[in-house]
């Protein structure tokens, strides 16, 4: 496991997706020997979508793939905010890691690869997303949400909230424990409580119940009937 100061890092979990079996073995073996949960990623057609189910701390990625090249699910992880890139590839011209950097990758390093340099990178990559989530971020017991992006971290998840919800759940979460008005909502998410229906307010709600059931906070909002609403704290056991 890395460290992160005096706190021990949770084992991250790093995607594999390298195509050539013997590599990926030979990486996978590494890795779990390094202490992290290594997955070998074996749909290359559906990479992303298989990437963004498993929310991986890493995705050490090859840019010779079968269907999709690196590059473009480079691209597509970053667009989404997937994750952190390391490109891992036998591709050694300036030309492709400068593309690869453009794109977003967060490191880049040719094949074949010192152990120690690869997990050197590995644990720096890491220690930097780690430092860079804790810096801006809100605390509300058992997730974390940046204020700018209404990105919400909760375990190894993390999910953009659309504006109106990310609103909502900043608005909750800075006046926890107390009650919201559904006054006060209207005002922050429309600048009015003239002339809005109220079922507006209740799709943003459902919403967002559904976003925060899907990483095991489905009952943090509660309805006061009549007078709004409050983010709960969290139940310590």
């Amino acid at each position: 496991m890395g460290l992160f100061g005096k706190e021990v890092f949770i084992l991250a979990q790093i995607i594999v997706v390298e195509d050539d079996v013997y590599m990926r073995e030979e990486l996978i073996d590494v890795l779990e020997k390094a202490g992290y949960d290594a997955v070998p990623l074996l749909d290359f057609e559906n990479a992303v979508s298989q990437i963004m189910s498993l929310s991986p701390d890493l995705i050490l990625l090859d840019i010779n793939l079968p269907f999709h090249s690196g590059f473009e699910v480079c691209k597509e992880i970053k667009a989404k905010r997937l994750g952190t890139v390391l490109i891992l590839t036998a591709r050694d011209k300036l030309q492709d890691e400068l593309h690869a950097l453009g794109l977003g990758a967060d490191d880049y390093l040719t094949k074949p690869c010192n152990t120690e340099r690869l997990l050197a990178r590995i644990k720096n990559l890491l220690r930097r997303k780690e430092e860079q989530m804790q810096q801006g971020l809100l605390n509300g017991g058992g997730f974390l949400l940046d204020p700018n992006t209404f990105t919400l971290y909760a375990g190894k998840k993390s999910y953009v909230l659309p504006q109106n919800e990310g609103k909502i759940l900043l608005t909750l979460l800075k006046s926890s424990p107390n009650l919201v008005s559904k006054s006060d909502l209207f005002h922050v998410l429309w600048g009015t409580a003239e002339f809005i229906d109220e079922n507006a307010l209740q799709v943003n709600f459902t919403r967002l119940r559904k976003t925060l059931r899907e990483v095991g906070l489905g009952d943090r909002i509660e309805t006061v009937r009549g007078q709004g609403y409050r983010l709960k704290e969290r139940v310590k056991i």
